[in-house]
């Protein structure tokens, strides 16, 4: 072979003897078997001794929002119509025999009329924050409410978590619930946090019975959801203990189905349905009322909390869809014959792209090669299907969806472009290749291509790492696109690394930045967190891809 025909300074020696099409085919089909194992268990669909929602057995209460899509009560402008809150109380009483509100505004003040129609009772909320001239307008409203409709509110809750927000003591809360209460023939509660009721005793006092909030998920020492039910029962004979003379309701229970982890305890379809089940079964032979959280998602809430705080319904917001119909398995992912096809494409692909940049080659890539491309192509077929429900359940602004969707797509291409580099002997680009000095770049346009997935994949793995150490409560862990685009470029450097060359400034910091946070976040996370965990690894793994490139020194 002529010099000319090897590879060049920047890739790494190769061997002339041929390797039978059987390796590659090989790895293929293990690589098939490996996909299709995968999804077969983590698809398995969970069947419940106790159906979550089950038309036979109403719910006690659930809490109710109406809004829909772009709908948001941040907006005070925003009013729900009639008909909207219709349709749901319609749907509502076939499932529960109460609803529960929180304030009467943004059309929530229809409520009352149109539950009453469909036989659904309510538990009247009234909103209270530090704005003296609203709490008045929330109580006159609600209190007319309880007026006019005396047969279906059967209880006014005078504010929702006030305490724990900080928007006003308790000696007001207390006076202006037995405002309230002076005003009202119903009996009335306030509704906080269990701990807050422990704080604030002189509380007890003034209500007719207790409502508190128990969310295993959001506790300072977040409970799996295996635990979850005896958590709650738990907590609600502690509050019994301390409070014996007065009823104690539950306020608020239950598990989000998407989101982020914390710890443990894992957001997921199944865990739902699961906590949600045991919880209400508990109810049952313990006799006490529960009222789940919440009727139905609410986009508007991932605002705030994020992803995870707007899937705590028990009916999906777009479609109005219960997700736990009776009699029916539960599946994490519904779509997952998608996922699977999909996934079993994309590993084709990456084998046909090694094997198209062969038959322009006249040498043949060391067995570590097919190795690594067969390892790309797995654990990108197994992660495309949950980076692509990750992608639909975790973004929400625009930009949230240009950051994951950018994510998503360097982790399809990255794959696909990282094979055809080690097939042609190709090093990992640096970023001075692409936006330095011109007379030091270079290389094929898929080189280019190549280096512009590590950049974005670098930017974008830097931005949730920093928001990991500086604002990490609502922030979801990107481990499986991050994964499929950082896997085959580790390869590459494994591999291809160029032989000699400087470290470039600029992949040196960024792999300090990302070995130092992934210390950082994995102690902050702590150790049962594996989304936490996968997420620092692949972190590990971008900053030594980095941290080990070269680029040619240009001479002055």
């Amino acid at each position: 072979m002529a010099a000319s025909q090897r590879p060049a300074n920047r890739r790494t020696p190769w061997r002339t003897k041929t390797i039978s099409l059987r390796t590659p085919l090989a790895l293929l089909l293990l690589s098939f078997c490996t996909i299709i194992a995968v999804w077969w268990l983590i698809a398995t669909p969970v069947t419940l001794a106790r159906a979550p929602i089950d038309p036979a057995a109403k719910l006690e209460c659930v809490s109710y929002a109406p809004f829909r899509a772009a709908q948001t009560p941040l907006d005070p402008t925003t009013q729900i119509d009639k008909a909207q809150i219709a349709e749901d109380m319609a749907q509502l009483a076939k499932i529960s025999k109460c609803v529960r509100t929180y304030s009467v505004d943004n059309g929530l003040d229809q409520v009352p009329e149109l539950a009453g129609a469909v036989g659904l009772k309510v538990i009247q909320g009234i909103w209270l924050g530090n704005n003296r001239f609203k709490n008045l307008s929330q109580i006159a409203k609600a209190v007319a409410l309880t007026k006019e409709y005396p047969g279906v509110i059967a209880s006014v809750v005078v504010g929702n978590e006030v305490l724990l927000r900080g928007e006003m003591t308790a000696a007001d809360l207390a006076a202006t619930i037995r405002s309230v209460k002076a005003q009202v023939t119903v009996p009335v509660t306030y509704a906080d946090v269990w701990e807050y009721w422990l704080r604030n005793r002189e509380i007890y006092d003034a209500v007719d019975f207790v409502t508190i909030h128990i969310l295993p998920y959001w506790e300072d020492v977040p409970v799996r959801a295996s635990y979850a039910a005896a958590h709650v029962d738990s907590i609600r004979k502690q509050i019994a203990a301390a409070f014996p003379a007065k009823e104690i309701l539950i306020g608020e229970t239950g598990w989000p189905s998407a989101g982020r982890m914390r710890e443990g305890a894992l957001p997921s379809r199944s865990n739902q349905a699961r906590v949600v089940s045991e919880i209400l079964g508990l109810a049952k032979r313990e006799n006490f009322r529960v009222n789940l959280i919440e009727a139905y998602d609410q986009p508007w809430k991932r605002k705030l909390e994020g992803t995870v705080g707007g899937y705590w319904g028990l009916i999906n917001s777009d479609k109005r869809e219960l997700k736990y119909p009776a009699g029916r398995p539960i599946n994490n992912f519904p779509q997952w014959k998608l996922g699977l096809a999909s996934g079993l494409g994309l590993s084709l692909l990456v084998f046909g792209t090694a094997l198209l940049t062969l038959r322009r080659r006249p040498w043949s890539p060391r067995l570590m090669s097919w190795l690594a491309v067969g390892l790309s192509a797995t654990a990108s077929g197994i992660l495309l299907g949950v980076a692509v429900d990750k992608l639909l359940h975790e973004s929400y602004t625009t930009g949230g969806w240009v950051q994951w969707t950018l994510l998503l797509a360097s982790g399809i291409v990255t794959p696909l472009l990282g094979a055809h580099a080690l097939m042609a002997g190709r090093s990992l680009p640096t970023f001075l290749e692409l936006i330095g000095p011109r007379e030091g770049r270079g290389g094929s346009v898929l080189t280019y291509a190549l280096g512009l997935a590590l950049m974005v994949t670098t930017l974008i793995a830097a931005e949730t790492a920093l928001g990991f150490v500086f604002d990490p409560r609502y922030r979801d862990f990107p481990f499986a696109a991050l994964t499929m685009a950082v896997l085959p470029l580790f390869s590459l450097m494994v591999l291809n690394r160029p032989q000699n060359g400087v470290r470039p400034i600029a992949e040196a910091a960024f792999a300090g930045l990302f070995l130092v946070a992934a210390v950082y976040i994995g102690f902050n996370e702590g150790p049962k967190n594996w989304q936490s965990l996968w997420t620092c690894a692949i972190y590990v793994a971008l900053g030594i891809t980095l941290w080990r490139a070269r680029a040619v020194q240009i001479p002055k």
